[in-house]
């Protein structure tokens, strides 16, 4: 819709605009045209002129800025894929040489040997008149037996030896300790007596009851570990017990002991079983002593 305002504006110039074609005056009616023109877009509302205004030219980039301070740490990043293995190092120098280990287990026999060749013919003998020597022979062979016998008698009466088919077994009646008879039945020529089968501890069992005592010191003693709290039973020759132990019925078969006791040392009862004993006990005690072979003969 047009203003009222402007309506006025053009009701006036369509009067003067009448008047002036009725007098002929078509300059004067130009002028009062362009005058009207003018007028109007003047005169034309705020909002009219507004929406006819175009934006202007780009202006120029203006000056850069000063550096920011330094902005706060960020969060650790994930961790990288591992790297290249590095190249191996030197040779370490050569260690300490480390403690003795324990003895080991006896091994098994070896095969038996190829025969070895035979030995040259000997000489031929002499012929010999044995009739004048059977009677020496004869004298000799018994001079022989009544010798053996006086040697068992010698044996088993004045010294008391006991005996099996390969040792000699001797009661010493001196109070030692265990070490002190250890190395009592060494200055002997043998060793404290080691029981490895059930015979032979009944046998020196017996020996024991016979002589009207009760214990004596054996070749059995525990070995202590280097890296363990306990120890193992072992032989006098640190040989395994093998299975055969006659314990007391405290005692457990293959039984361990604690560092804690000194009841290390073993002693053999006339009942045939064994005991545990502190080694610095003061008792009898029985020495072994092997028999002599002569050309795989055995003497007796």
């Amino acid at each position: 819709m047009v203003p009222a305002k402007n309506n006025l504006k053009f009701d006036i110039f369509r009067h003067w605009s009448e008047k002036m074609e009725k007098r002929g005056n078509t300059r004067m009616l130009l002028v009062i045209c362009v005058c009207v023109a003018a007028f109007s877009c003047v005169s034309a509302s705020p909002e009219v002129c507004n929406n006819s205004l175009l934006p202007g030219a780009k202006g120029d980039q203006g000056e850069v800025g000063e550096e920011g301070g330094q902005g706060t740490l960020g969060k650790n990043g994930r961790p990288g894929p591992p790297g290249v293995p590095g190249e191996k190092g030197l040779r370490g120098e050569v260690g300490h040489t480390g403690k003795m280990g324990h003895i080991g287990d006896k091994g098994d026999g070896g095969d038996t040997g190829v025969d070895g060749p035979s030995g040259l013919k000997g000489k031929p003998g002499t012929t010999c008149d044995c009739g004048r020597y059977r009677k020496v022979v004869g004298q000799l062979d018994s001079n022989t037996e009544r010798l053996r016998k006086a040697v068992q008698f010698l044996k088993n009466v004045i010294l008391g030896l006991k005996e099996t088919e390969d040792r000699y077994y001797l009661l010493v009646k001196e109070p030692k300790t265990f070490r002190e008879a250890s190395m009592n039945c060494k200055l002997r020529g043998g060793s404290l007596a080691m029981p490895k089968t059930t015979s032979t501890n009944r046998l020196m069992a017996d020996y024991v009851s016979r002589a009207g005592l009760t214990r004596v010191y054996i070749g059995v003693r525990a070995q202590r570990k280097d890296t363990g709290q306990t120890s193992n039973y072992v032989y006098a020759d640190s040989s395994p017990l093998q299975g055969f132990a006659p314990w007391s019925q405290d005692i457990e078969l293959n039984s361990t002991l604690s560092s804690a006791t000194n009841s290390s040392c073993m002693e053999l009862l006339s009942t045939g079983t064994w005991g545990r004993v502190e080694c610095e006990a003061t008792m009898f005690f029985i020495c072994e002593f092997p028999k002599s072979r002569r050309r795989g003969g055995r003497t007796g």
